[in-house]
């Protein structure tokens, strides 16, 4: 994605859990062209808005919205969502009470989230230099949009910034273990990581499922630079959560492997 475009990365990249059959994937390195994530994901926006707006097409609409917003506070004074992409996240939030401002740095992007919802106001910033007074929330969301920007530690330093004391961000990104490995092919597959766990890495899972195609543009990260991020912040963690996929959104047996390792990891910290 880029420095602050999304809910774009909602879906699973290479590791969803859909039927095998309609779906292929293949993760390559990022194109020599492409110096940012941010970039990437400018020029796939209308991949992204197709690909999230169809019914039931991703994990988002089947379990993974309804275990994310499970993590969230009640609605206060305002709510930040980084990241916001076409924005259903946002609608979403809006129909549960939250008074919500959605940020993202694809102006397409924005425009989408605009046109679905007139009543939810949209900026267009990178989730690095939001253009808000400090202070100025008492939630904000980052809801699988971290691993999708170019320079972490700024993110993670402007969402505190912006969060009143006692605010809380909660975040969804792809689990560090997802983005370092892959599940093999064929009955009872095992899952492996190629290469270093350890190092950062850009990579593109590019994903291809009943008629539609969406390139995934992201860093993997070990867990630890995650931690380091948001500590350097002054964000307290106060849970976390490692979501297995349930039962009723399994649309294969095949699909019973990300019930063994978890496709995401969410966090609720609290700015003291």
């Amino acid at each position: 994605m880029n420095t602050s475009s999304s809910s774009e990365s909602s879906d699973v990249h290479a590791s969803d859990d859909a039927d095998v059959a309609a779906t292929t994937s293949l993760r390559r390195p990022m194109p020599a062209d492409v110096d940012t994530l941010r970039e990437m994901w400018r020029r796939n926006a209308a991949e992204w808005i197709a690909w999230a707006r169809a019914p039931m097409h991703d994990s988002y609409w089947r379990f993974h919205r309804d275990q994310f917003l499970s993590l969230l506070p009640s609605a206060g004074a305002l709510t930040l969502d980084i990241g916001a992409g076409e924005g259903r996240l946002s609608r979403d939030l809006a129909r549960l009470g939250h008074r919500v401002v959605a940020i993202d740095a694809s102006p397409t992007l924005a425009a989408a989230a605009r046109d679905a919802d007139h009543a939810t106001p949209v900026v267009v910033a990178d989730a690095a230099n939001l253009p808000l007074r400090d202070g100025v929330a008492d939630l904000a969301v980052a809801f699988m949009s971290l691993q999708d920007v170019d320079d972490l530690p700024a993110a993670a330093h402007e969402a505190a910034r912006v969060l009143t004391p006692g605010g809380r961000l909660c975040v969804a990104i792809v689990h560090p273990l997802n983005s370092a490995g892959q599940f093999e092919t064929g009955p009872d597959p095992r899952f492996v990581i190629d290469g270093a766990y350890l190092e950062q890495r850009a990579y593109v899972d590019e994903v291809r499922r009943n008629g539609l195609t969406m390139r995934f543009a992201s860093i993997h990260r070990p867990l630890e630079q995650y931690i380091a991020a948001f500590g350097d912040a002054g964000l307290l963690i106060e849970r976390l959560r490692e979501p297995a996929v349930p039962d009723h959104a399994l649309r294969s047996p095949e699909r019973r492997q990300w019930q063994r390792l978890p496709l995401f990891l969410h966090l609720r910290m609290l700015k003291p």
